[in-house]
């Protein structure tokens, strides 16, 4: 048993939950928005995805707390409360999120060194995609021979990404014009844009994708000096990420138009701060998220690994996934999440897909494990279980999880129709390891429910399949 002394403080934990939700996203943040939505709009939008992400943070700590025994990622919870095929759903839902999530950071870092050198265009050229690939592959072998994320790459990325981010909020402070923000406060101006509902609904999966890791505070619990940080730390941690994105979206509407923000080329707070002081603001936000993303490319292929081979070692996913070479790296599970960012970096190419399609399809792949997590708190505050003797604890966990799954619900209809397809097109192939993994336990592959779920799924990928060939969805 570790002594109080090496176990981690409420700073530590508040640390460790910004940066699994400060990513690249945030440098990005004013043109995703202003792409979909006006000023007015976002202001709403911000409000929902405060209250129902909170809800999910309440929800993770939660669970962290009454079921520490599902300590296998959040797909545990889905496939203790739903059954073993929601919880491979959801495991692979993940998986994919986080594969793709990587593709977008390789545009989006070869976006960036485009302001430096044109050849790159907006991360998806013939070179960025030679570049990407390399890279890709360059981390794939470091890894494969036991680099791990050292403490040296952590230091080095969160400053990379603080200092800018704190100086870009000082600098636009200074200079935010209200007159700026407030013209044309909601869209109508824009009729593209549409009404204020669709403006709000048209922005909610950018708001999901910078919150993406609020669910891993729950992973340090066990590691926590006192049980009762974990949720301080994730409600500190989840307040002041809320509070810098808000400010870096709300102030660049105070520099540049609606339009100007929508129009400009990611990462966008470059633009931004470019138009406040000059060329070197753009050249300093460009080389803080180029140092920032290339830690995060290390740390998100490993995570794109551990998800199957976690799963692997529980037998939720096929035993292949859990071979590990002499150095302890998950060979197969690298090789298929590194083979399929390679696939669809090559797609980008030929598909035209932006950073900001890609993330709509990486947060869209999310939903899933999110929808399962709160519903199985709702299922646990329902029949009582694990909350004897504590009926104020279960009125208050019931409305909250009932309000997560409310959001997520919420969210599905936010991405629409075309996310909705597109994301059954990804999990449908999943069956297929799913089939593996119960044939190597010597189980029936489906119960009679999870039989009429397939059969939706592979409905929706089948009519995805054909809108993609006929050009009615495209990435």
């Amino acid at each position: 048993m570790p002594q109080a002394s090496t176990k981690l403080r409420l700073a530590a934990l508040v640390a460790l939950v910004v940066g699994s939700m400060v990513g690249g996203g945030i440098f990005s943040l004013p043109q995703n928005m202003a792409a979909s939505a006006s000023a007015g709009a976002i202001l709403i939008g911000w409000a929902i995805t405060a209250v129902g992400m909170l809800t999910l943070a309440f929800v993770f700590q939660s669970l962290a707390v009454r079921k520490p025994e599902l300590d296998a990622g959040v797909y545990a919870y889905a496939k203790a409360g739903f059954g073993d095929y929601m919880g491979f759903s959801s495991a692979w839902g993940y998986w994919i999120s986080a594969w793709i999530g990587n593709v977008s950071y390789f545009v989006l870092l070869f976006s960036t060194l485009g302001y430096f050198f044109p050849i790159f265009g907006e991360g998806n050229t013939p070179a960025a995609i030679i570049g990407a690939s390399l890279l890709l592959w360059a981390v794939h072998f470091l890894v494969l021979r036991g680099i791990r994320e050292a403490a040296f790459i952590n230091l080095v990325t969160t400053v990379a990404k603080i200092v800018p981010l704190l100086l870009f909020v000082v600098l636009t402070a200074i200079a935010f014009q209200l007159e700026v923000f407030t013209a044309d406060f909601w869209g109508r101006g824009n009729l593209e844009l549409g009404s204020v509902l669709d403006q709000v609904r048209n922005m909610m999966l950018v708001t999901v994708w910078v919150f993406i890791g609020i669910e891993g505070a729950s992973v340090y619990s066990a590691r926590a000096e006192s049980r009762a940080d974990v949720g301080k730390a994730t409600v500190i941690g989840f307040l002041g990420v809320l509070l810098l994105l808000v400010m870096v979206n709300v102030l660049s509407m105070g520099i540049l138009s609606q339009a100007e923000l929508a129009g400009l080329k990611n990462p966008s707070m470059a633009g931004v701060l470019q138009q406040v002081v000059g060329p070197w603001g753009a050249a300093l936000i460009g080389i803080g998220l180029i140092v920032s993303l290339l830690g995060a490319l290390l740390s998100w292929t490993l995570l794109c690994a551990e998800i199957l081979f976690v799963g692997a070692r529980d037998q939720t996913m096929p035993n292949f996934l859990k071979k590990e070479n002499a150095k302890h790296a998950p060979v197969n599970a690298l090789w298929l999440s590194n083979g399929l960012i390679q696939l669809f970096l090559i797609v980008t190419l030929f598909n035209d897909a932006t950073y900001l399609k890609l993330l709509y399809l990486a947060t869209s792949m999310i939903l899933l494990p999110y929808f399962w997590s709160a519903a199985y708190a709702v299922l646990l505050a329902v029949r009582g279980e694990t909350y004897e003797g504590q009926p104020g604890a279960r009125r208050k966990d019931l409305l909250i999880g009932l309000i997560a799954v409310i959001y997520a619900v919420w969210l599905v209809y936010a991405g629409g129709v075309q996310y909705v397809l597109l994301s059954a097109l990804l999990y449908a192939p999943g069956a297929l390891f799913f089939a593996k993994a119960r044939r190597e336990q010597g189980q029936a592959v489906f119960t009679r429910v999870e039989q009429l779920i397939f059969l939706a799924v592979l409905t929706g990928a089948g009519i995805a399949a054909y809108s993609l060939y006929a050009g009615f969805l495209s990435l």
